[in-house]
């Protein structure tokens, strides 16, 4: 259910994310470096993409990761988008529990998350918190004015 993108996912993912709504253009464009990178230089060891397959075996969403530079064991969650129609189907949840075993089995003590404090996030906000993921920071007004950016932590 859970396995690495192929570049034939690429357009999936770029409809994935066009249709949440959610993300800006320039949001988007950042999501779909990570994934050419990932597609045209497998040998990075940055970004990591992995994509979670629905009953059909129709790509549903996905999920991009990477160790963070610097640190010894610390993770970061760049990404993670599912098809609205796909969404409150447990699928989200298949994806955090693959990152964090994947995370486990290279020895990982921490998994980063970033966000924004708009309220088009909260749902996404109270998910992280659902999967036992805290709040670590807040930076006022990091983006712009009047959007924060919340730092969420899982410690093993």
């Amino acid at each position: 259910m859970v396995r690495p993108l192929r570049a034939e996912d690429r357009e999936v993912i770029k409809k994935i994310l066009q249709d949440n709504e959610m993300f800006t253009l320039a949001e988007i464009e950042c999501a779909l470096d990570q994934v050419d990178l990932f597609i045209h230089q497998p040998h990075q060891k940055d970004y990591q993409l992995m994509v979670v397959e629905n009953e059909k075996g129709q790509v549903a969403g996905f999920i991009s990761y990477g160790p963070t530079p610097l640190t010894e064991g610390t993770y970061d969650l760049y990404w993670i988008a599912l098809a609205p129609s796909e969404q409150q189907k447990g699928l989200g949840q298949v994806l955090i529990q693959w990152l964090e075993r994947k995370v486990k089995e290279e020895r990982g003590r921490l998994i980063l998350i970033e966000t924004s404090s708009q309220p088009k996030y909260e749902k996404a906000r109270n998910f992280f918190q659902k999967m036992g993921y805290q709040q670590v920071a807040r930076i006022i007004d990091f983006y712009r004015p009047g959007d924060d950016l919340i730092i969420y932590a899982k410690y093993f």
